[in-house]
């Protein structure tokens, strides 16, 4: 793991204990204590997650909102300063070349973050669709550090921070996909009310510099009211609890929005856009598509395995199961034939040659109390 990179928290994270794995080219804490514990930390209290192997695109000028309605799949020259917006690269062929948040920084300003496997492809698709367009794209992520706190206390935390000052709006006035401008110990803060958990929370951008003093202040405001690191584990026990995709198991150039279930993600009705052309074709009609599962017991399906009918015809695949920790009970996403989509169907996963019985079910698996 020698060649991987490290943020500017590894430290922290060393000093905690944690596990590590490679994690999109990066050295990324796994787990401090449990799986287990870091999860129900995050339904319960809040978890503290460093999330700084993200990658950060800088987009400015006066077309930068127009560059940005054709570079990705969403409508985003109509969003208000101040918001954010869920959205896809797509390639030419309408596949999937990474999920992304957009964030209007101002009239002429937006901030975009990419998961950090994709950052090459996603800076690749940039540069390319920026030609044309008076717009700027700057890759800025070797410059900031991200940290996420999730939970229902995420708000309590952030507002109890020593440091956090001059927060525009206050976080009791931010909605879910917005953000606010402040300052940790005099230094530019972005907060923004999104999340990869199911849970209410905040993602915190600041320079490298300031983050490891971000963190303890988080740590130290954040212990007494139950917040705990967590790692990457937890992190993708909680998302497949919310029905949310990961790159490379829901999502991938294969796959077309649709088929993920995202095509409200789609401005179908733009002008134009990369992939509009391919996205305009009929899906054929087996494609696959995505679904939720549960099933009984202990064993849950793992990404690879085979879904079966109840003739034992392979009729598709999980793309990320596990036991859920707050349901008590196996889940897993799949993507399967249209005909052996449908609500309630009884289906089995193949574990290790042992069918287990499987019922489609509706994303997402959680949903917190609003």
């Amino acid at each position: 793991m020698t060649d991987l990179r490290t943020t500017a928290l590894h430290d922290r994270h060393e000093a905690l204990g944690a596990s590590f794995t490679d994690f999109g080219g990066w050295l990324m804490p796994v787990r401090y204590t449990s799986d287990l514990a870091e999860h129900h930390a995050v339904r319960t209290a809040a978890g503290l997650f460093d999330i700084s192997h993200m990658a950060e695109f800088e987009v400015t000028g006066p077309e930068s909102g127009a560059f940005l309605d054709y570079a990705l799949a969403g409508a985003i020259s109509p969003m208000r300063s101040g918001k954010a917006k869920y959205s896809l690269v797509l390639a030419e062929s309408g596949g999937i070349v990474d999920d992304v948040i957009a964030y209007r920084l101002a009239d002429d300003r937006f901030l975009v973050i990419a998961n950090a496997g994709n950052r090459e492809a996603v800076a690749a698709a940039f540069t390319e669709r920026v030609t044309g367009f008076d717009t700027e794209v700057v890759d800025s992520t070797d410059a900031y550090s991200l940290i996420a706190v999730q939970g229902p206390i995420a708000r309590a935390v952030v507002e109890a921070t020593a440091g956090i000052a001059d927060v525009q709006p206050a976080l009791a006035d931010l909605g879910y996909y917005a953000w606010a401008a402040g300052t940790f110990e005099a230094a530019p803060l972005f907060v923004a009310r999104t999340g990869y958990t199911g849970e209410d929370g905040f993602e915190l951008l600041v320079r490298n510099e300031a983050a490891p003093a971000l963190w303890d202040a988080l740590t130290a405001a954040g212990a007494p009211l139950g917040l705990v690191p967590a790692g990457l584990a937890a992190r993708d026990t909680l998302r497949l609890e919310a029905g949310m995709p990961l790159y490379g198991h829901e999502l991938s150039l294969d796959i077309v929005p649709a088929q993920a279930g995202l095509g409200r993600v789609v401005a179908a009705d733009k002008p134009d856009f990369v992939g509009k052309t391919a996205l305009a074709a009929v899906v054929a009609p087996d494609a696959p598509v995505l679904v939720g599962l549960v099933a009984e017991g202990r064993r849950a399906g793992r990404a690879g395995y085979a879904v079966l009918n109840e003739a034992g015809d392979t009729v598709g695949e999980i793309t990320s199961g596990a036991l859920s920790p707050t349901l008590g009970h196996p889940i897993a996403m799949a993507l399967v034939a249209p005909a052996s989509s449908g609500l309630d169907t009884a289906l089995f996963i193949d574990v290790r040659g042992t069918r287990i019985p499987a019922t489609v079910a509706a994303l997402p698996f959680y949903q917190r109390a609003r």
